[in-house]
């Protein structure tokens, strides 16, 4: 697996000297980077996209502050993994206003980076039972995790992903959305409809009731989805 790195820093030095970091860390331990290095905070927000699994971000930096940037990133993105590189400790209370996962104290040595990154990479590994998908709107990529979908919906070629956060519009088949998912808490009701099993209150004989929605239940998937609710609610799946 490829681990999308981030590293905001106006300091080419400090950049080299993280990207190297990565790549020692890397081949120490068989895990391949992508390392994107971006010398504003102004840039990385204009031309950002949820791709990243970790950003790296100074906070004094020319232009938007590294704070500031962090309240904008997370509009766009809730999930990725945001530490602060910064020589200013005192800022390590307001890394909770924007949920910082951890501060890298400069000057950056290896030992501390080692430590950090091992705390950084363990997190990551927990968070792989779901991980989190990428849609591609007319707006621009959107990552959402699977425990957002409620469900995801088929018509005229179009896939519409009922989330938490509100609804997201995709082209596509619901093949290739049930590939993606991959998992067993998804389960079709019909042609039209594949839902998420925790949502699920209620289940009649011809709908389903998912999140205060009633689906329609087609006879030829209702045996199934009985069968799977069944196993869920058991504690099997």
């Amino acid at each position: 697996m490829v681990r999308q790195i981030a590293i905001v820093e106006d300091q080419e030095e400090e950049a080299r000297k993280l990207t190297a970091f990565f790549q020692k860390y890397g081949s120490e331990r068989d895990i391949t980077f992508q390392i994107t290095h971006f010398s504003t905070a102004d840039s990385f927000i204009a031309r950002y996209k949820p791709v990243y699994d970790v950003v790296l971000m100074d906070i004094m930096m020319p232009g938007t502050n590294g704070m500031d940037s962090a309240q904008i990133l997370r509009r766009l993105d809730k999930n990725v993994t945001l530490v602060f590189v910064t020589n200013m400790a005192q800022f390590a209370v307001r890394g909770y206003e924007v949920e910082a996962f951890d501060f890298i104290v400069k000057p950056v040595t290896w030992q501390s980076f080692e430590v950090k990154a091992d705390r950084i990479m363990a997190k990551l590994k927990n968070e792989q039972r779901e991980e989190s998908i990428l849609l591609n709107l007319a707006e621009g990529k959107k990552r959402i995790s699977p425990s957002q979908i409620i469900y995801v919906e088929v018509a005229a070629h179009k896939l519409i992903y009922h989330t938490t956060e509100g609804n997201y519009n995709v082209y596509g088949s619901m093949k290739a959305a049930q590939d993606q998912l991959n998992d067993q808490v998804f389960v079709r009701c019909n042609n039209c409809y594949l839902i998420n099993l925790n949502y699920v209150t209620a289940l009649g004989n011809t709908s389903v009731t998912v999140f205060g929605e009633e689906l329609q239940v087609s006879r030829s998937r209702k045996k199934a989805l009985t069968e799977q609710l069944n196993n869920f609610l058991g504690g099997n799946l």
